[in-house]
């Protein structure tokens, strides 16, 4: 597959996916708004976090990564194009799924000590133990949706259909943006001591109800995509030499990669929880420092990685069946070489992104954070997004070496990857932690997780080079020699333009100002990253830029 063509192919799943972080961000715009930063917001927001960890957990790795070579390869060798392959597939997986979720329902208060940190079980937090519950018996049925949903958009992109699974998020996200605007007009914004309590019994219907229903949304709306590829879904329970074997036997080594994977989530969870927990008494006081927790946490994550969203997987996405034909025929040196053209042309995008954000990180999470409940505490997001860059730059270098280990289906060697990451971030997050205030906690959690995708990309990109006998390491390397350059300078321009403008519109907090700085200071670093990557000949800069352009004009 050319750049171009991939370029194109993931430009559908790249602009359905900037849709959807853009009603993504109007949702935490309204959730950070209606509960705050605090304890408050982590009760609701652990609860329905955890069910797309368990997802992950239970079913995620092996959808993500495996299922797709192996459709491609049914559809390739079978005489039914793969049609019987997929409705066991669907029928075994829709079975494991329901039974799970209704394990996991009934099980909910013992799962939630799994997660939470023990400040959570004493007598003085009481109430927000007993809503963290509730909302996680609201929430938990939402495994089954996600698990659905991703098999589906994996049998879609098999089918060369990329855009419905990156457009079908928006779906949850006007549903939960409805839901939170109905419970600012009931409820209204939490304040002073309401910052780290639990919720009412009516907050909860509503809060729970309405994050579930948002996920059932979102699969409903692939179902019709589905049988327009002509697929049509009969249950079938014949799996006996269904040739699902294989598929699960190179599911145990991605299975046992995601558990490891969860294990140190989970510890982060945990640490992020005692950062709000442990600043109850802070709560409505200005006085004294109050706790970055999982909210703040979950939040600079989810900004940080919006170019990783609609890029890398986009891009990963389209050339992933490509990886796994060339996997198939013996073609290692053409899987190389389409492995580093990717990886190239996603860094083009990440490392000059990453070199911009710590210079726009405080106004931009007024702009994205700054309103009514959080109006006070959203500068705590500014030192985690800053964190985040370099983090996010090896993260992007990781993915992409798995993909190739994937094709191969090499997923034992991702699992012993994976161990060395957790193990490292588990390490780090504890001594980070341990050794920092409650005010410091999710800024110490960026911090680790950084580190723990550092040993990652390295130990990836050593190992996949080693297996395909080359990576173009020399091309890599002057290519990112050049973006560094590239991105650097149009950084530190970026830098001088907010630092000045900064000086001479000083209005405190207002919006307007924050948004002038935010978008003027991304577009210095945008004209200054072109003209320097002309300047340096970055062809992967100028491709994007011009496929961009192209789109517009049309």
């Amino acid at each position: 597959m050319t750049s171009s063509s991939v370029l194109t192919s993931s430009a559908a799943m790249a602009a359905g996916t900037v849709v959807s972080r853009v009603s993504g961000f109007v949702r935490s715009i309204l959730l950070a708004a209606a509960l705050g930063t605090q304890l408050h917001a982590d009760v609701f927001t652990i609860a329905n976090t955890v069910p797309n960890m368990l997802y992950i957990l239970l079913a995620g790795g092996v959808f993500n990564a495996v299922l797709v070579p192996q459709l491609v390869r049914a559809m390739q060798s079978d005489s039914d194009r793969g049609e019987a392959y997929t409705n066991r597939v669907i029928t075994l997986a829709g079975l494991f799924l329901a039974g799970v979720t209704a394990v996991l329902v009934l099980a909910a208060p013992l799962l939630m000590r799994l997660y939470l940190d023990g400040s959570f079980f004493t007598p003085e937090l009481a109430a927000q133990r007993e809503s963290v519950v509730d909302f996680a018996r609201f929430c938990l049925p939402q495994v089954f949706f996600y698990g659905m949903f991703v098999l589906i958009g994996q049998v879609l992109n098999a089918r060369d259909r990329f855009g419905p699974m990156m457009w079908a998020p928006i779906a949850n996200n006007v549903i939960s943006v409805g839901v939170l605007l109905v419970y600012l007009l009931v409820f209204g914004p939490a304040s002073g001591a309401e910052l780290c309590g639990g919720f009412s019994a009516g907050e909860e219907w509503l809060l729970g109800l309405g994050a579930t229903a948002g996920i059932v949304a979102q699969f409903a709306v692939l179902v019709p995509y589905l049988r327009s590829t002509g697929f049509r879904f009969r249950p079938r329970f014949d799996f006996r030499d269904s040739g699902l074997g294989h598929t699960l036997r190179l599911g145990a080594w991605t299975v046992a990669f995601v558990v490891v994977n969860q294990i140190a989530y989970t510890v982060v969870v945990r640490l992020a929880s005692s950062g709000t927990a442990d600043a109850v008494n802070a709560c409505g006081s200005a006085a004294v420092p109050a706790g970055t927790g999982y909210t703040v946490y979950a939040g600079a994550f989810l900004l940080a990685m919006v170019p990783h969203s609609v890029v890398t997987v986009s891009l990963a996405t389209a050339v992933l069946p490509r990886l796994s034909r060339s996997a198939a025929d013996g073609d290692l040196a053409g899987l190389a070489q389409q492995v580093a053209g990717t990886a190239r042309t996603a860094l083009a995008f990440i490392v000059p992104f990453a070199m911009l954000l710590p210079a726009i990180a405080l106004p931009l999470s007024n702009v994205v954070w700054g309103y009514a409940a959080a109006s006070e505490t959203y500068s705590d997001f500014a030192p985690s997004l800053a964190i985040f860059a370099p983090g996010l730059v090896v993260f992007t270098v990781h993915y992409l070496m798995l993909r190739g280990f994937y094709a191969l289906e090499r997923t034992r060697t991702v699992f012993w990857v994976q161990c060395g990451i957790a193990a490292t971030n588990i390490a780090l997050a504890v001594l980070v932690t341990s050794n920092v205030g409650p005010a410091d906690t999710a800024p110490g959690l960026v911090a680790a997780y950084a580190g723990s995708y550092a040993v990652g990309a390295v130990a990836s990109y050593l190992l996949l080079r080693h297996v395909l006998g080359g990576l173009d390491t020399r091309a890599l390397a002057r290519f990112g020699l050049r973006i560094v350059v590239a991105g650097g300078l149009a950084g530190l321009a970026a830098w001088g333009w907010r630092v000045g403008l900064g000086s001479v519109w000083e209005t405190g907090d207002g919006k307007v100002q924050a948004l002038t700085l935010v978008g003027s200071t991304a577009l210095v670093d945008l004209a200054v990253l072109v003209v320097v990557s002309r300047a340096l000949r970055i062809r992967e800069v100028g491709e994007v830029v011009g496929l961009v352009s192209r789109r517009l004009r049309r």
